[in-house]
């Protein structure tokens, strides 16, 4: 019984001096670690926002890429549009190939000799749970033509002047 006595009183000494302490440290007692867990749930929140930024920018990194894949394209095309039989559109082909993107269309207009394309580059580094399709996106291009002006077009004057004979800003400027 002695033991048991003896036993109880070093366990109650234990709990007094484990309280002092505690109280001593800053009066924390058993809440002591709930800002781990609270660094913990902001760490994993931060990530997912990383994450998610991390994404979206793959996504308009795609769309970028598509653009100036659909771009470049149309002009290959429409450069070849008067000499090839099917109007640059295999121009169109390599040309996207060699940009990382694929060709999906190619239309030819002949009525107002103009290409339009269709181009598609997949997204990269996302996780592979996304159901994000292929960015696509569409150009359209044909030769340039300047207006064609007559006399009955051109302001009074001359050139150097503005409409009734006054010199205009940039002629002045010039001078």
């Amino acid at each position: 019984m002695a033991v048991l006595t003896g036993l109880r009183e070093a366990a109650e000494r234990l709990a007094r001096a484990r309280a002092a302490r505690a109280v001593a440290v800053g009066g924390r007692g058993p809440d002591a670690g709930s800002a781990t867990v609270w660094l913990l749930a902001l760490a994993m929140l931060g990530t997912a926002v990383f994450a998610g930024t991390i994404a979206v920018g793959s996504v308009v990194a795609a769309r970028h890429r598509a653009e100036s894949a659909a771009d470049l394209a149309a002009l290959a095309a429409a450069d070849r549009l008067l000499l090839d039989r099917d109007g640059g559109c295999a121009r169109a082909a390599g040309i996207a190939a060699v940009q990382g993107a694929g060709l999906v269309s190619c239309a030819v207009d002949r009525s107002a000799d103009a290409v339009e394309v269709v181009a598609e580059v997949e997204v990269r580094g996302l996780p592979a749970r996304l159901p994000v399709g292929p960015a696509r996106a569409r150009a359209r291009a044909g030769p340039v033509r300047a207006p064609v002006t007559g006399p009955e077009d051109a302001p009074e004057g001359g050139p150097g002047e503005a409409p009734g004979g006054a010199p205009s800003a940039a002629a002045g400027a010039a001078s």
